[in-house]
Formats: C-alpha cells, structure tokens, sequence
C-alpha cells in the first residue's frame, strides 16, 4: 500500500508539474493571439502551426513519463493526430482561414476524445481527472462548432481559435490545483497521525 502511494504521489507530482506547464503555454499563446498575432499574419500563421506541434510535444513528454507511448496508446494516437494537424494547418494557411478552422474543428474533435481516454483512464491511478475529462469532451464539442463556422461566410481569424485556447488552459490549471489540493488533503490525516 505504501509503495503504490508513494508512486500516485511521485506520478502526481509530474502531472502536477506538467499541467501547470501546459496551462503556462496556453496562456501566453492566447495573449499574443489576441494581442499582436491578430494584426501581424504571419506570426499568427507560425502560431497556428506551432499549436499542434506543441500539443504532439506535450503528449509525448507526458507519455514518456507515465511508461511510453507505447503503454499509453491514446497519446500515442493524440501525438500522431497532433502532427498531422500541423502538417494540415501549414497546407491550410495556403487556402484560407476557413480551411484552417476546419482543420482545427477536426483536431479538436479527435484530439478531445483522445484527451478524455488519458484522463479515464488515469483516474484510478491519479485521481482528481475530472477537469479533464470535460476538457476533453468541450474540446470535441468547439470543434463541432468549428467545423460549422468554417463552412460560414464570416471573416476568420487566429483570435477565433483563441478561446478554445484559453479553455484549456483553464482545464490545465483547474487540474494542476485540484491535484495539489488533492495532495494536501491526502497528507493532512498523515500528519495528525
């Protein structure tokens, strides 16, 4: 019993770490995306491509940490799909803005549910999953909307991709403190003992 605790915490701890790294990312991606991307194109197309790769990035990171992508095959999948969806939005870009939301729409959906597999699957072993697996099943749903907005005749722009952003930076952060919460609340019957 001890031992398995031991490594929730040891796993915590990482996924402590990295959900705060996540949502750090995220964050500041959606500054400058409303800020300086939406006037300045071309940093808003590098932008746009960089999302992806650092999403495949952050999975495979995590993955490595929890056994590999080999033992985690819904970020092994998130990774692949990630990668794709840089490559996807780059021939986008050459298109049009409606292209590369639908592209987003698309990620977004698989990327969502694979987000929800990582989380119910981690839920026995870590616990407090909770934020994201709504993370995961908002994501599925924004990409819905994405695709019907891409198939509009309004004007698009990075700042339309923004909030999905900034939702899941919340969701990371929600996640991040409900661990650390999770972890005082653990430790605090221990030290009364």
């Amino acid at each position: 019993m001890p031992a398995r605790m031991n490594h929730a915490q040891s796993s915590n701890g990482w996924l402590k770490s990295y959900y705060f790294l996540r949502f750090a990312v995220s964050a500041a991606w959606v500054a400058v995306a409303f800020t300086v991307a939406k006037s300045v194109p071309t940093l808003a197309a590098v932008m746009l491509v960089a999302y992806p790769l650092w999403d495949a990035l952050a999975n495979y990171i995590d993955a490595q940490r929890s056994g590999g992508l080999g033992r985690n095959k819904s970020q092994l999948l998130n990774f692949a799909v990630s990668i794709v969806t840089a490559i996807a939005v780059a021939i986008a870009l050459g298109r049009s803005m409606n292209a590369v939301l639908a592209v987003y729409g698309v990620w977004a959906v698989v990327s969502g549910a694979f987000q929800l597999l990582t989380a119910a699957r981690r839920w026995k072993s870590n616990g407090a999953q909770w934020a994201m697996i709504l993370s995961g099943a908002q994501s599925a749903l924004a990409g819905l909307f994405f695709v019907k907005m891409a198939g509009g005749a309004e004007a698009i722009g990075i700042a339309n991709v923004a909030p999905y952003a900034a939702f899941g930076a919340f969701y990371f952060l929600v996640s991040a403190v409900w661990l650390s919460v999770s972890d005082i609340l653990r430790k605090s019957p221990q030290a009364v003992r």
